[in-house]
């Protein structure tokens, strides 16, 4: 069975959208699936890039971007153990990333990663992905094993949702709020932005967060109005249409260290696929982490690292 933690301050921080007081350069970086904003910072600065450095690459969520990995970088730096050269990505359509025609499905964000890497001169990599990011931080180990140096998977999309979104009419009795939030987002791709915004504005802000996080009225304002804001409808629809034949099995060619951090009141995914996951994955150790939702690496960032450490 998983590993239960024992974080100590839920939500502690809020996010940080200034990249130059965190020491984060700004880089765009071309790919050809579109153009990808990245922040990061190299170990030493002073020294020229060497393929061998150590980088960690942060992916974000279906509803992030990289300022949603600015507590976690904080909690970090707190405990004494701070992000190695951390590289946080917006990936196409996300962020301050453009959106690509068409939007990005599992394997063009698998690609894009890659580039990143080739763009910061990292031939081998640390990769850490939150919820959708995590899904593509999987699938970058199995189709690219030799390059992940190791994995990180905070509260990750996997089994469950992947079932879920392939099977919507058993789905929704499984993970209602990820069927039902995919389904509003067919119908209205574009108009489910705009309402979630004008919501978000007459006070139904914590409403709106409410699935996703445990206590939604405890975290920090910045935090769930970036969640708002950062909801891409059609990105994220495509997203999901990976989901139909989607081997999960292709997850076991990476054979590399790994670890994996989930909240036991998270509404996209079961109990279940951590166990599921150290099957896949024999090197993962798995943390269950009690009174957290959807984003473990926001709500208990402390914990979290601990986790990942």
């Amino acid at each position: 069975m998983p590993d239960t933690g024992g974080p100590s301050q839920y939500a502690p921080f809020g996010l940080d959208d200034d990249p130059a007081a965190l020491g984060l350069a700004r880089l765009v970086v071309p790919t050809p699936d579109g153009a990808v904003l990245v922040h990061h910072r190299r170990a030493d600065p002073a020294d020229p890039a060497d393929p061998a450095d150590p980088v960690t690459i942060l992916l974000h969520g279906a509803a992030g971007s990289w300022t949603t990995w600015t507590p976690y970088l904080r909690a970090a730096a707190e405990a004494g153990r701070p992000v190695t050269a951390p590289v946080l990505v917006d990936l196409p359509g996300w962020g301050g990333s453009p959106a690509p025609t068409p939007a990005l499905d599992v394997d063009a964000a698998a690609r894009v990663v890659l580039a990143v890497a080739d763009a910061v001169g990292a031939q081998r990599f640390e990769l850490v992905g939150h919820s959708l990011g995590a899904l593509v931080a999987l699938h970058v180990a199995a189709t690219s094993p030799a390059r992940v140096t190791r994995l990180g998977l905070v509260s990750p999309t996997t089994f469950s949702a992947l079932e879920a979104a392939a099977r919507p009419w058993s789905g929704v009795r499984r993970l209602p709020a990820l069927v039902l939030l995919r389904g509003v987002f067919t119908v209205l791709p574009r108009a489910s932005s705009v309402l979630l915004r004008a919501a978000a504005r007459v006070g139904l802000l914590t409403a709106l967060a409410s699935p996703v996080f445990r206590h939604a009225r405890r975290v920090p304002r910045s935090v769930r109005e970036a969640f708002v804001a950062e909801v891409r409808p059609v990105a994220f629809v495509v997203a999901t249409r990976s989901a139909p034949g989607y081997d999960t099995g292709a997850w076991s060619a990476y054979r590399g260290p790994a670890s994996a951090v989930a909240g036991a009141d998270d509404a996209f995914a079961e109990l279940d696929d951590l166990v599921r996951l150290r099957a896949v994955l024999p090197q993962c150790r798995t943390t269950l982490l009690p009174e957290c939702g959807h984003f473990a690496h926001v709500e208990w960032p402390t914990a979290t690292v601990d986790a990942l450490a």
